[in-house]
């Protein structure tokens, strides 16, 4: 039962900084590093266990898929942000994400991100247009693309992408955790 504890801790961890992550682009359209450097941590002690604690459980892929996952989007993301097409916050947290959802849950991360995506740069570009908000935050999007600007907070789209990915591949499914507990509890 304390791996059910420390398996769903870890997640909460990830999705909450993922959460304070994309409140942050949504209010600045800044990601600050500590965020995507504690999603990446909280993955650590979550697999760990699950591989050392369970290891007849499926709960995580295999090792490879994580890390491959990581460096796949690392060498994407890295190659986005030097040619100015990503910010490095949003780089960073979709690389961590990368790490936990593994090559199996990379394409619906990837697919609801690039939908939500689009749909906050459609928000941005009837933002330039309208400006329908009288008083905006200083320096939050909302000012920001009222402006003109033409950044989008992608942290809300990444988050949303790994909420979906968590979701399709079992992480966040009471039967999945259901299952890591008897499967944990049976040996």
């Amino acid at each position: 039962m304390i791996l059910v504890f420390i398996v769903t801790f870890c997640l909460v961890i990830a999705l909450g900084f993922g959460g304070g992550a994309a409140w942050s682009d949504f209010n600045r359209l800044i990601i600050p590093n500590v965020y995507a450097a504690l999603i990446g941590a909280a993955f650590i002690p979550a697999f760990l266990v699950v591989t050392f604690f369970a290891p007849d459980v499926s709960f995580f892929a295999s090792w490879k898929s994580h890390v491959g996952a990581f460096v796949f989007m690392f060498v994407i993301t890295y190659g986005l942000f030097h040619f100015n097409k990503i910010g490095g916050g949003d780089s960073k947290l979709l690389t961590v994400f990368s790490l936990w959802v593994g090559m199996k849950g990379l394409m619906p991360l990837l697919f609801i991100m690039a939908v939500v995506g689009g749909v906050l740069g459609g928000v941005t570009l009837a933002l330039n247009k309208w400006k329908p908000v009288k008083k905006p935050q200083k320096n939050s999007w909302i000012e920001k693309s009222q402006k003109g600007a033409k950044d989008v907070p992608y942290g809300i789209a990444i988050l949303v992408g790994a909420v979906f990915a968590f979701w399709q591949i079992g992480y966040i499914q009471p039967n999945e955790l259901l299952t890591l507990a008897t499967e944990t509890l049976g040996s």
